[in-house]
This record gives structure tokens, sequence and C-alpha cells, in this order.
């Protein structure tokens, strides 16, 4: 693989593995050969980025059409961004490296209203006018889709379009509408004009009246069985698992809850079409857990039957099952026994108000006793920890609901002892557009702060722990989340003046924030104020589907704390969203044990297979070489899995694949020699063959070069590995200052016996002794290269990294810039 210019500043930041690529499942097509290219951008950091299902199955949409070629974007973390800006490195792709602005689309992905200084940091690094109106004819068409652009107009100025709704069907549509306009090599204006006529496509700059955007929706969510490949993330992401989404939409109607409103009707997946959907996912990428999405997955008609299905068949495997979003009513004892199966993935339930009537107000539609009952179910299976989360500032909170908090949290925590930990977890509540509360106040930071006061000095115990999200960050979300066009003004003043990644605690820079809204003249409280139900509102324009007038009645049935009835069981509301081609789709019943029996006599009887252990020996080198030994062991462990080898599984209630890698090799080191010991359940057969599919099923720059069954008596790598040789390259202008001077320094340090650097860990400074590790260290003139044996034991080692700066003399950056290899192991029964 040629070394491009980024690759020269990778080693010099936190995670490069944020940043290399080649991962499996990623696809790169020849751009010559395709018709359109799309750049699908995300803006946060590339673990949070490819954890978005959203991403995962647009990029198997466009990529699945022969004549479009679809990349990935992240934004960069401030360090790389420092060192892209100073190097002159455009924001390029994963897949090819080829920069943001030679895209015919750039499509972001709006999840979140502080992720709006990310979009302009990468189109300002990606060569592309902040401005929409500021872009010619060779400028991409700069789009946006997501929750956020339900209302879009605070970000408007800054995009030609937006897909308002779910984007399967209209993405197809848009991309089909370039091409034919590239072919007719129309302006920029015609090309635009083209896309604003498809239906749920928003173009400021061609709906310039009152022109009414309605949301696009996916009638049928079984007509998409994607992505069935999902791009294998080489660093661990926020949620490093399969994500199986189940069902699309929530009728329970929750007042607060924007995503509940504007995704309406729920559409179920059939269970026979999910179990299809996670045989593939698992088997393309390795995960080890499957994560049933839904914005209520209990709600999910089939479940019961779902969850035994699913570990009936993965149960041998080890694979574990997660429900992320639960109600506490629905949380029966059968799925907590079926998910403590394989291994206990964290609960997390969400009560949001303290009492009964402010959860009626919110129509949260379940009860306290629903609450104790859950955990006390979950503690009784095993758990030991549960997250509850809540939400300060509701409508009509009073303090006798900030005192039910403190007292249902002591209630939870009594439910399950001595041994036990609940989490607190409190957040701001902000009144989104699309949502009963739209017209309502959020509160200011000095109620924020004093709330969360009350909580500080109310909820004292050790096995209580108490937490809060950034009122700060609460209070930017409420301006953006119901702001109009001004406020454009303020974020590029806010970008302009460094602000990046406000969604992040330790980036946050409210002080620049306060400055950018001082400096353009715009008052936050303006935004945070209660509105009247006649007021025109930035978002009317934008048709979610739901009629104003059912957001009124459900306003004013709060205010009575009156309960509305979940419409999959009770009557219809007459919210506006069904019609004759879109409505409720739940999963049939069916003859179930049938299925379930099917499943279970399909499994292989791994549990009673013979277990072999292997050695696999292999490089890593290029792109790989920047890997951390968790993520390459990751990547091992998945590419292993995906080939069809079954690892044997330790046993107890976290049970692990029976697998141990050899010493870590520092990151930007690349490596001929890795090797890592597994149990396998039944011998392998064919090792070549293996060899071959673990390789398909690895990251760029990870090749397994043997695999070598090991005997019950054969040494452990820790006993067998007592050192490794190196070669390191030097920079020629390092050679060229002096190899006289290189090979004194060589000598001097193999005549001491003691040479003693200082390392530097958890903040203290240690002193070493490195001379008693170095067993030969030469220089060669030939290919400007030294080489080394270094050996470690019991009292420690010393790396590549050391000699270079301490004994050679290079300073950091350059030490970080030579390409270093590690080329063989020192094996303990021979003399090296």
């Amino acid at each position: 693989m040629k070394h491009l210019p980024i690759d020269n500043i990778l080693s010099h930041v936190e995670k490069p593995s944020r940043y290399i690529g080649g991962e499996v499942n990623s696809i790169r097509k020849n751009r010559a050969s395709c018709t359109l290219t799309v750049a699908l951008a995300f803006p946060d950091v590339y673990e949070v980025g490819m954890s978005h299902l959203g991403i995962q199955i647009l990029y198997s949409i466009l990529n699945g059409h022969p004549d479009i070629a679809a990349e990935r974007f992240f934004a960069p973390w401030p360090d790389m961004e420092v060192l892209m800006r100073r190097a002159g490195i455009p924001l390029s792709s994963c897949e090819s490296r080829t920069p943001l602005n030679r895209f015919d689309i750039v499509g972001f992905s709006l999840q979140y209203e502080l992720s709006y200084t990310n979009v302009l940091t990468m189109l300002d690094l990606g060569g592309i006018h902040l401005y929409a109106e500021d872009r010619d004819d060779n400028s991409p068409i700069v789009i946006a889709g997501g929750p956020c652009v339900f209302n879009p107009e605070p970000v408007s100025p800054f995009f030609d379009a937006f897909v308002i709704g779910e984007g399967e069907e209209v993405i197809v549509e848009l991309s089909r509408a370039v091409m034919e306009a590239k072919q007719r090599r129309c302006r920029r204006r015609d090309m635009l004009a083209s896309v604003a006529a498809i239906e749920g496509v928003y173009v400021p700059s061609i709906h310039t009246g009152e022109e009414a955007i309605k949301k696009r929706i996916v009638a049928d969510i079984n007509q998409w069985k994607l992505p069935l490949k999902p791009i294998v993330s080489v660093m661990k992401t926020i949620h490093d698992r399969v994500t199986l989404e189940i069902t699309r939409g929530c009728s329970r109607g929750c007042r607060f809850c924007q995503a509940g409103m504007v995704w309406r009707p729920t559409r179920e997946r059939t269970p026979d079409i999910l179990e299809d959907m996670a045989d593939s996912m698992l088997a393309s990428t390795g995960h080890n857990e499957l994560s049933l999405l839904s914005l209520s997955s209990g709600d999910y008609s089939c479940i019961e039957y779902l969850m035994t299905s699913l570990m009936n068949t993965y149960y041998d495997e080890k694979i574990a099952l997660a429900l992320p979003s639960m109600r506490v009513e629905t949380l029966t004892k059968k799925l907590i026994e079926q998910i403590k199966r394989v291994r206990k993935t964290s609960f997390t339930l969400a009560p949001e108000a303290g009492t009964q009537r402010l959860r009626n107000v919110i129509n949260k539609g379940n009860t306290e006793e629903n609450l104790l009952m859950t955990t006390r179910y979950v503690f009784d299976a095993g758990w030991k920890a549960v997250k509850l989360y809540f939400m300060l500032g509701l409508p009509t909170e009073r303090h006798d609901d900030l005192k039910g908090i403190a007292d249902l949290a002591y209630k939870v925590l009594h439910e399950g002892g001595k041994k036990r930990q609940v989490t607190v977890s409190l957040s701001t509540f902000v009144p989104k557009p699309h949502t009963p509360f739209q017209w309502e106040r959020q509160i200011g930071l000095e109620e924020i702060h004093e709330k969360q006061e009350f909580f500080k000095n109310t909820i004292r115990h050790r096995n209580l722990n108490l937490k809060w999200h950034d009122g700060k960050m609460s209070l930017l979300e409420g301006v953006f989340s119901r702001g109009d066009n001004s406020l454009a003004t303020v974020i590029a003043k806010a970008f302009s003046l460094g602000c990046r990644f406000d969604g992040w605690s330790d980036q946050l820079k409210f002080n620049l924030w306060e400055q950018a809204f001082r400096e353009s003249n715009i008052s936050v409280e303006n935004f945070l104020r209660e509105r009247d139900s006649k007021e025109n509102l930035p978002w009317d324009r934008i048709d979610c589907g739901i009629n104003k007038d059912f957001l009124i009645r459900e306003y004013q049935k709060s205010l009575q704390q009156e309960l509305t009835e979940d419409c999959r069981s009770g009557p219809c509301h007459n919210c506006g969203v069904c019609n004759n081609t879109v409505k409720i789709i739940l999963a049939k019943d069916r003859q179930h044990a049938d299925v379930v029996n099917d499943r279970k006599k399909a499994q292989k009887g791994d549990s009673t297979a013979e277990e072999k252990k292997y050695r696999f020996m292999f490089a890593k080198q290029d792109g790989a070489r920047l890997l951390s030994h968790l993520e390459t062991s990751k990547a091992m462990i998945q590419g292993i899995t995906m080939s069809g080898l079954r690892f044997a599984f330790s046993k107890g209630f976290h049970p692990h694949p029976k697998i141990s890698f050899a010493f870590a090799t520092p990151v930007g080191i690349e490596s001929n020699c890795e090797y890592v010991d597994a149990v396998i359940k039944r011998p392998i057969q064919n090792i070549q063959g293996y060899i071959e599919r673990i390789n398909a099923s690895l990251p760029s720059g990870l090749e397994i070069t043997n695999i070598e069954e090991l005997t019950s008596t054969a040494e452990s790598l820790v006993k067998t590995i007592t050192g490794y040789h190196y070669s390191m390259y030097l920079p020629k202008e390092v050679t060229n200052s002096g190899q006289n001077n290189l090979e004194a320094r060589i000598q001097d340090f193999l005549a001491m016996e003691d040479f003693t650097i200082i390392r530097k860990k958890k903040g203290k400074a240690i002193e070493k002794n490195i001379r008693p590790f170095v067993n030969t260290l030469t220089f060669n003139r030939m290919n400007y290269s030294i080489d080394m044996s270094l050996h470690f034991g019991s009292d420690g080692g010393a790396n590549p990294w050391e000699i270079l700066k301490n004994v050679i003399g290079l300073d950091d950056e350059t030490v970080k810039s030579t390409k270093v290899i590690k080329t063989a192991p020192i094996l303990s029964n021979r003399k090296d």
C-alpha cells in the first residue's frame, strides 16, 4: 500500500485507528467507472458514527447500485485537525482517501444539534464553501438528513437540500435525479430544482414560499433487509455489536419524545426475516452481541418468541442478546432469563419522572409498582447494578416531583439490598419540535443548577451513583432545537472561534458560545421561552405527518394529567399519520414452538466437539501497524469467527473465548511475527483453506501466515518467546548527518553495563536501566537501518522507541516517523 501524506501524521495522534480505513466489509469501488459519487458524512468521531445504523443502511443501499460509489467521512478529533491544517491535508474518505470536495453529493447525518460546528469543520477541511450560496457548478450538492432536520432552519444556510424522514427510498430517487442532471450537464440551479421535485426533499433556495415538505415514510420495513454485511470497525465503537432493527416507530405517545412522534407509525419486522438477518449479520461480522433495536424493544409483539429463538440458535456460540430500550412494564421474567443465559448485558430503565402525577402529565403510562417489580426481577436474576434515567424541568414540575425521584432511587436500591448499585442519571428536558410540548419553555442554567444541587444534597449513599447531563449542553440543544435561520450566524461565529465537539463535556467551550451569541446580537432566552399555540414556528413548513390539532389536544390533556392509550391496542386518536398506504404493521403470531425446535435442531452440536489448541502466526503491516493491542485482538477474534471456526469458551457468568495473545507490540511498529494461541472446537482439517478464509475476514494489513496445531504439553507463548529481533529504517536526513556518529553512539552503549532512562507512568517519573534487555545493536550502512534484538523477562524490557530516542538520540517527532519492523521472535529453546 502506498503511503499517502496522511500516513505521515497518524503516529502523532491519540487514536490513529480512527483514520486508517481498510475495514472488513468496507467497499472501495473504481470511482472512474461510476456515474455518481456520494460522501456519507457523520459529524462526530469514527467510533460514534460507526455505531449508527443509518449510515450502514445507506452505505449498503448506495454501494449496491453499480453506478454509485459511496464512501465515509467522520469528523477528525481536534489533535488530528491541528495536524491536518498544519500539513495542508484535506478531509478525505476512509475508503480511497479522496477529498470531500471531489464527490457529487455530500450527505450529512444530523443526529444531534451539538454537532453543527463539526459540520462546518468537515466542510472547511474538505475544501467546500460553508454557505450554500457561495458554491458554484463545480461544488458538491450538500444535503442533510436525520432527526435534527425536522427543524432544519438553524443550519439551512449551510445546506443545499434536506431529506425529511426515512432515507431508504428517497436516497435512491435523489441519486438518480443527480445522475440524470449530470448526464444532461445541468447547471447547479437546475440540478437543485430536480432534487426539489422529489417528495420529502426541502431545498431552501427553491422552496422560498410556504410549501409544506412532507416527510418520507417506508411503508413496510420488511422490504428493506439491510445491512446484511455491516462494516466491521477496526476500533471499539460505542455500540460494538450487531444492531438488528426489530421495529421502527412507536405509538406509546410520550409527550416529550420527538422520536416517538416523528417516526410514526409503528412497523415491525416479522420474526422469520429478523432471524435470517441475524444469521447473515453475525456470520459476516464475527460480533458476539446482538442488539434488538427499537424505541421500545419490549413492545415488539413477538418479543418473547424472538428472544427464545435467537438465544436457542446462538447459545453455543456465546452470543449475547441486548435490549437497549425497554419500558419497565414490558421487561418480564422470561425476557430477563433469556438475556442472562450468555452474558448479563446492562439494564437501563427510564421512569423519566419521580411521581405518578408527572408521569401522567408526560403520558409515560407506567407506575412506581412497575419499576419496583421490574428491578426486583433484575436483581433476583443476578444483576448487581441498574441505571435509572430521569428528566428535570418537565412541564408542571413541582418540588415534590424532584423529591419523588430521590425517594424512588432509594426504593429501587432497597429492592436490591446491600451489595447492589443504582445509578441515577439526570438530564434536562428540552422541548422538541413536533411534540405536544413544543410550545413549552425550557428552564435556564440557574434553574438547572438549583435542581442538580438539590440532588447532590439528597441522594447521598455509597450504593447510589448520581450523574447529570451538562446543563450548558442542554441549553444549547434547546436553542438550536427550536431556533430559526438567524442562528446560522452564531454557529459560523462559534466555529471560527474554535468550537468543536460541543456534545463532548471535555471539549465544550461554552464561553466561546456566549461570545458568539453576544457578537451576533442574538438572545438565548428568546429561544427558550414559552410559545403561543397560534405562533408561527420555524419548523411549521415541515410536515412530519402529525396534525397540529392532535398535538394541541395532547398538550391540553397533559395539563389535566390525562393519559392517552397506545393506539396499537386502543382506539385511533387521529394523529394524522396513518392512511391507505402507511399504517401500523405488527408481526403476526404463528406456531412458534415448531420454529424454535427447528432452529435448535440446526445447531452443530459444538458443545460435545473435540477441542484442539492451535497457534496462529500473523503479520501486522501498513495501516494495521497503528492498531492497538486490544484492537488487533478484536480483529483477530472476529476474523477467526467469520472463517467458520468456533472458539471454546470459559465457564461462568461472563464466558470468554479461550485465546491468548503474545506480548503487545507498540502502536506504530510493523510486525512479521505476531502470535495468538486459541482453543478451537473441532480439529481444523484444511489449514491452508482456513488461512485464506481468515485473511478474507481481516482488516487491511493483518494477515495470517501460519496455523500450527499444538500438543497438550506445548509451552505457552509467554514461556516460548523471550524477545524479538527488529529492523529500524532511519530517515535519510538522520543518516546523512552523521553515520560515524551513529556507530559511535551504538558502540558506546554496548560498552556500558548500565544505561538508565526516565519513563513516565501515571504521571510519575520512573528510572529504568534498559541495557540488560539489549542483546545486539548494529548499524547497517547499506540500507540505513539499525538491527537489534531485545529480550524481556520478569523485570520488564525495552521497546524500540526507547532505543531510538535515548541511544540513537532522535527527537520525538523523528522517532514516531521512523519505520520499525519486528522481524522474528527470540525463542526460549534457541541461542540467539
